[in-house]
């Protein structure tokens, strides 16, 4: 079942200048000292780059290869796709005991 959701301002949260809220004390909000300076330098170390280019890399990739699928559809439809069912006993047994094993 899905619903609907309208009226939803899909907008950015804001935040205090340079607050943090460190505890929750009757409702109220506590804000906690500023640990860095406004302004400071951020350092990015070379492994959060990569981090981060590995993973624009494979949001850009498509969920689904849309080449297979169509090369698989029209083995279909002119009935020459052959199911071999040894080989997809292999490869369930295969992950299988991957999965087991971790």
């Amino acid at each position: 079942m899905t619903a609907k959701i309208s009226d939803f301002q899909n907008s950015p949260v804001q935040t205090g200048a340079h607050k943090k809220v460190s505890s929750v004390r009757d409702g109220t909000a506590v804000p906690a000292e500023t640990t860095a300076a406004p302004g400071s330098p951020v350092q990015i170390t070379d492994q959060a780059r990569q981090l981060a280019s590995l993973e624009h890399t494979v949001q850009s990739l498509p969920v689904v290869n849309e080449s297979r699928v169509a090369a698989i559809r029209q083995a279909l439809d002119e009935g020459r796709y052959q199911v071999n069912p040894e080989r997809i006993a292999d490869k369930l047994l295969r992950t299988e005991q991957e999965l087991s094993a971790k």
